[in-house]
């Protein structure tokens, strides 16, 4: 069955262009994105999860809410929704992401009827039984890429997201040989001696919610000739006594030989980071912690730095101890996945609260201190028990009910008003 479903041989499409120096003035990059605005003393970074269109529905509610919060900033009044600086996102968060970054407000107006409430999952199984599919070298994960750009975003590149008043969006994938964090942004792909701003944002985000065996890699070439990275000692020495950043850097460094790694293979980001957090906290890392980044970038240090995350990851809630029946391999598979996920999303919290503490000691100073806020929005805080298991059985998948949705959206936002983080960074804001 798995031989039928993944078809003939096929072979990955390359569409991503070697770095022309002259011609790289205004990279997709966090540096560019950061002068491209005026300086701030907030920066507001959202972090999608992965979990199909019940991800996506989720990160639009919290965008709704967003949208519909109020704030003075200054004397004047805002929507809390046009301070976010950044959203970071893997899999199915990363449509949400991708689509506001290039459309903006539209996503209000169009993207339930274009993907929330689309079978896409429907759509895309349907392709296979096209007996002019049969035939071809053309993977299940190019006819995704065509039907996103049909049905969202319309062949637009990564220069079409460098929209003013616009946040910069981070999509993030997985390298399948190197098990590396992988972020489409300019900074990565200088490791690959390539121009983002070329790429298009649909393949982007295939790749990132291109699940192994289901879907096949998207496949990026790995170019020679640019001049290689110097890496900075200081992180190097870090990274002895680290064992997930000695690795992270040794995954990185790995795009250097041109000749073993001449092709990438980039697959689902959930399988490295399924909260889209920690490819934030490594960009921080590896640039020398956030003093050294803010340098770099020659920003200010902000007074107040919000991370909101959206989880859209459900809790397991499985049959099998009812009875001596032996679960079936797929229930046996789906279990131990379900468990190595939640321990892993547990880790990444504490490890993103832990930096979060780190950070505000080494930024902040009498005169100028830093304010930190960490906000989730999970189903594990949804007050009704009846609502929750009802959320909590939404499959991950790409095809869900108009009543899934709704439910999705309202919860979305009724938890995000009520989460006492977020209550607190808005009385701060509004002051005594």
């Amino acid at each position: 069955m798995l031989a039928f479903v993944s078809g003939c041989a096929s072979y990955g499409i390359v569409q991503n262009k070697p770095i022309n120096d002259t011609d790289i003035a205004l990279p997709y990059s966090l540096k560019t994105w950061a002068n491209s605005k005026k300086a701030e003393d907030f920066i507001f970074i959202l972090a999608f999860s992965g979990g199909g269109t019940r991800a996506a529905a989720m990160a639009y509610g919290v965008m709704q809410e967003l949208r519909d919060t109020s704030i003075d900033m200054d004397g004047q009044q805002e929507r809390l929704l046009d301070r976010v600086t950044h959203i970071s996102s893997v899999s199915g968060g990363s449509f949400t992401a991708a689509y506001y970054g290039l459309y903006g407000d539209k996503i209000f107006d169009a993207f339930e009827s274009e993907f929330l409430r689309k079978d896409v999952e429907g759509a895309l199984t349907k392709s296979l039984f096209r007996p002019i599919h049969w035939f071809t070298r053309k993977g299940r994960t190019e006819r995704a890429i065509d039907y996103y750009n049909e049905i969202l975003f319309h062949d637009a590149t990564f220069a079409d997201m460098m929209q003013p008043n616009r946040p910069m969006i981070i999509i993030n994938a997985s390298d399948l040989a190197y098990g590396v964090r992988f972020s489409f942004i300019q900074d990565y792909f200088n490791l690959l001696c390539s121009d983002l701003r070329f790429f298009p944002v649909a393949r982007a985000v295939a790749a990132s919610s291109a699940v192994p065996v289901v879907f096949n890699p998207v496949v990026i070439e790995n170019y020679a000739g640019c001049s290689a990275l110097q890496w900075n000692p200081q992180i190097i020495e870090l990274a002895k006594q680290n064992r997930e950043l000695f690795d992270t850097l040794k995954g990185l460094k790995s795009y250097s030989n041109k000749e073993s790694r001449k092709y990438i293979h980039f697959v689902d980001g959930g399988i490295t980071d399924n909260m889209g957090l920690r490819a934030m906290t490594d960009v921080v890392t590896i640039s020398g912690g956030p003093g050294a980044m803010i340098n770099k970038m020659q920003r200010k240090i902000p007074r107040r730095v919000v991370l909101l995350s959206v989880n859209a990851s459900t809790e397991h809630n499985s049959d099998m101890d009812k009875a001596t029946l032996q679960p079936s391999m797929l229930d046996a598979m789906n279990a131990v996945t379900d468990v190595q996920l939640h321990r892993y999303n547990a880790a990444t919290v504490d490890k993103v609260k832990e930096d979060l503490d780190i950070w505000t000691e080494q930024m902040s100073t009498p005169e100028h201190p830093l304010t930190t806020y960490f906000i989730q929005v999970s189903f594990e805080e949804t007050p009704q028990l009846e609502l929750k298991l009802f959320l909590n059985k939404i499959p991950t998948s790409f095809s869900i009910t108009d009543e899934q949705v709704d439910s999705l959206i309202s919860s979305a936002r009724n938890l995000l008003r009520a989460d006492p983080e977020f209550q607190r960074l808005l009385s701060d804001i509004a002051g005594p």
